[in-house]
């Protein structure tokens, strides 16, 4: 089964931007997507970005659309989330997973890493 190492989270200021960086053990399966997704403190944990290996092609969260950017390194078998204009709403643990189910509910995902912290103060 494949491994999901995230990294790149920390503490900055709103306004600021941060980039994230989850590392595959191995390419996963082309024919699903991979995921970011979040957890706010006290929340349940959210979507906030796919991109499929196959074609690129990418969706977003209506709350970060514009500011968030997901991409892929496919040499690297590494996955990125570019976080622009942050927010302190933005403030949660960020996960990488592969996008298994058909949905947009924690249970559509699977092959979790173990997240990174990102805080943005105001």
């Amino acid at each position: 089964q494949v491994q999901l190492e995230e990294s790149g989270g920390g503490l900055v200021q709103a306004g600021d931007s941060l980039r994230l960086s989850c590392a595959a053990s191995r390419r996963p399966y082309s024919s699903y997507p991979m995921a970011w997704l979040r957890q706010p403190p006290g929340k349940e944990r959210e979507f906030v970005a796919a991109i499929s290996w196959k074609d690129g092609s990418t969706n977003y969260a209506d709350s970060v659309k514009g500011r968030f950017t997901i991409s892929t390194d496919n040499a690297k078998n590494t996955m990125y989330l570019q976080m622009n204009s942050l927010k302190p709403e933005d403030t949660a643990v960020y996960f990488c997973a592969i996008k298994w189910g058909s949905g947009y509910r924690k249970a559509d995902f699977g092959s979790w890493g173990q997240g990174t912290q990102v805080t943005v103060s105001s």
